[in-house]
C-alpha cells in the first residue's frame, strides 16, 4: 500500500475544510442560543398566563 502525496487540489481543500468547521461551530452555538432563548420564553409564559 503506497501513500499518496499531498496535491496542491488538496491544500485548496483545507482551506474550505477549515471554514466549514468553523461556520458548523457557529451554527452550533446560534442553535443552542435560540433553544435556551425560545425555552426560558415559554417557561416565564406559563409562569405568568398558567
Amino acid at each position: 500500500m503506497t501513500l499518496s502525496k499531498p496535491t496542491p487540489e488538496d491544500d485548496e481543500y483545507a482551506g474550505m475544510n477549515a471554514a466549514r468547521g468553523r461556520r458548523t461551530r457557529i451554527i452550533a452555538w446560534v442553535v443552542i442560543v435560540s433553544l435556551i432563548l425560545v425555552g426560558g420564553g415559554s417557561t416565564v409564559l406559563a409562569l405568568l398566563f398558567g
